[in-house]
C-alpha cells in the first residue's frame, strides 16, 4: 500500500469526521449509490458525529459499495473499518468511529425506514425516563 500506513489496531481514529465524511461521500458518488443521505448525531447519539445512509441497486452494489469504501478509508491512512452484513449484502454496516454507513438494498431501506428512526428529536429525559 502506498502512503500512509494506517493506525495500528482495527479502529479509526477519533477527530475527523469532517474530513472523513467528505471522503465517504465522494467515493460513495464514484460508486453510484443512490438515495445518499447524512444525518447529524451530534446531541442525538454518543455513537458518532454523522450516519450516511444509501442504496445499492443489488446485493452485487451493495457489496461492491461497501469494498470500495472500505478500500478509501483505508487507502486515506485509517485502519480498516468494522464491517457487519458482507456475506449477505441486503444490509452492509460499516463502523467508521465517527462516522456510520449503512448500505442497503432499496426494499431493505424502506422496510428499516432508519431515516425516520434517527429524525426523531428526544430530550435525554425521555431517553432515561
Amino acid at each position: 500500500m502506498a502512503g500512509k500506513e494506517p493506525p495500528d489496531g482495527d479502529h479509526l481514529p477519533r477527530g475527523s469526521s469532517k474530513k472523513l465524511l467528505k471522503l465517504t461521500l465522494a467515493c460513495l458518488a464514484d460508486a453510484k449509490a443512490e438515495d445518499v443521505t447524512t444525518i447529524a448525531l451530534k446531541g442525538k447519539s454518543d455513537i458518532a458525529d454523522h450516519m450516511v445512509i444509501c442504496s445499492g441497486r443489488s446485493h452485487r452494489h451493495v457489496g461492491a459499495i461497501a469494498d470500495q469504501l472500505g478500500d478509501a478509508v483505508r487507502d486515506a491512512g485509517y485502519a480498516r473499518a468494522r464491517v457487519e452484513g458482507l456475506p449477505h449484502c441486503d444490509w452492509v454496516l460499516l463502523d467508521l468511529n465517527d462516522l456510520i454507513v449503512h448500505i442497503l438494498r432499496p426494499e431493505v431501506r424502506e422496510f428499516y425506514n432508519l431515516e425516520k428512526l434517527w429524525s426523531v428529536s428526544l430530550s435525554k429525559d425521555k431517553m432515561t425516563g
